[in-house]
């Protein structure tokens, strides 16, 4: 019984871990792979990187872009995943 003792204080250490690190950031990720997935045409974002752009075509193919207008007839590809934060999104299309 006294071997068992000795084990409680490590089990209690990871549990402790699991609840104040692991399991946020794996809510965290969820979050951001969901805003991921409900990008649009016409939402404002910002990348990791610090560019602030809009939307201007979402790539429904494997290639996992968005295309973004940086200014004016500027328009770059953008890897979702490097995507930070939407700044606006836009009102879905009445049909």
């Amino acid at each position: 019984m006294q071997g068992v003792g000795q084990f409680i204080p490590i089990i209690l250490i990871f549990a402790i871990m699991y609840f104040l690190l692991i399991r946020p950031q794996q809510k965290k990720l969820k979050e951001h792979a969901a805003m991921l997935e409900a990008l649009r045409r016409g939402d404002q974002i910002i990348t990791q990187g610090g560019l602030v752009g809009k939307i201007v075509k979402v790539k429904e193919d494997d290639s996992n872009e968005v295309e973004v207008e940086i200014a004016k007839g500027v328009n770059v590809r953008v890897v979702k995943s490097t995507i930070a934060t939407v700044v606006n999104k836009t009102e879905p299309a009445k049909t």
